[in-house]
């Protein structure tokens, strides 16, 4: 069996009962390691589950499991190898089925007979409505990506037009770097990774300001209403409400952070945003 187990926002004590039960059962415990981070390491979570757990990066995900559908019977796969005989806990920051990635790893484990479980917990998804804004009245989820100087996509920007045009608010999830290789290294072949980056609500901001300078973008303008999130979950969380103009200036310290643009606001949200969240410029 493959179990796909969700971990929660921030600590080892944010998973489920039922996820720790099989994790301490489990034959192997694999954790997914560059969709998303916990605010503690590897070592906390070996020491909380009493287990070894193996890091499963990208690599080992998704290229490793390209193999598996082409061979179909060949279990060289580490983590779908033994998981016909076994119970196999595959861990994942938030909830299971918030990336698409996990759910390849669904699709493949059934082309192989490999029966499979998701034990679910709280991701951004449905925990960003601690800012207030209630999670019915939020459209679509963008994925705003990193920019360089010669690849700006603003391609999300026209889902934010359409939610905005709804009345609905949009969760904007910001982009993270883990085991990324340089253009240089890649084509050399050179095992060799850049430091992990993940964005801020500054540069999501500033990102999204200057698609402005380029594009009318209807409804939106640098006096949209915003809320940043970072390290939901976690005892340092901060929620800060403020324009978008203002929020590219807004330090919200160590990751993971999210941007939410706000769209027609219920009283009763109004009247959550200036309880829960506070406006660092004035």
């Amino acid at each position: 069996m493959l179990y796909l187990i969700g971990l929660g926002l921030h600590d080892p004590s944010d998973v489920t009962v039922k996820g720790l039960q099989i994790i301490k059962t489990a034959s192997r415990v694999f954790l997914e390691a560059y969709t998303s981070i916990l605010g503690v390491g590897k070592d906390e979570l070996e020491k909380f589950y009493g287990r070894e757990v193996m890091l499963a990066d990208r690599d080992l995900v998704e290229q490793n499991s390209v193999n598996l559908v082409v061979h179909l019977w060949s279990f060289t796969d580490e983590i779908l190898r033994d998981a016909i005989d076994n119970d196999i806990a595959f861990l994942v920051v938030g909830d299971p089925l918030g990336a698409t990635t996990h759910s390849d790893l669904i699709v493949r484990a059934y082309e192989m007979g490999i029966k499979f479980e998701v034990i679910h917990n709280a991701s951004i998804m449905n925990a960003v409505s601690c800012c207030g804004l209630q999670l019915y009245r939020f459209g679509e989820t963008v994925s705003i990506p990193f920019w360089t100087e010669g690849w700006k996509p603003d391609s999300f920007i026209d889902k934010i037009e359409l939610n905005l045009e709804r009345g609905l608010h949009s969760l904007c999830l910001l982009d993270i770097k883990v085991k990324e290789q340089s253009i240089k290294n890649l084509m050399k072949g050179n095992k060799i990774f850049e430091p992990p980056r993940f964005m801020s609500v500054v540069q999501a901001s500033s990102q999204l300001l200057e698609a402005l300078q380029n594009r009318q973008i209807k409804g939106i303008s640098p006096k949209t209403v915003c809320v940043g999130l970072a390290r939901i979950g976690s005892p340092s969380q901060q929620l800060v409400v403020d324009t978008l103009e203002n929020m590219s200036k807004v330090d919200l310290g160590k990751p993971l952070h999210s941007l939410v643009i706000v769209g027609e606001v219920h009283p009763l949200e109004q009247t959550m945003l200036n309880i829960v969240c506070k406006t660092e410029t004035k």
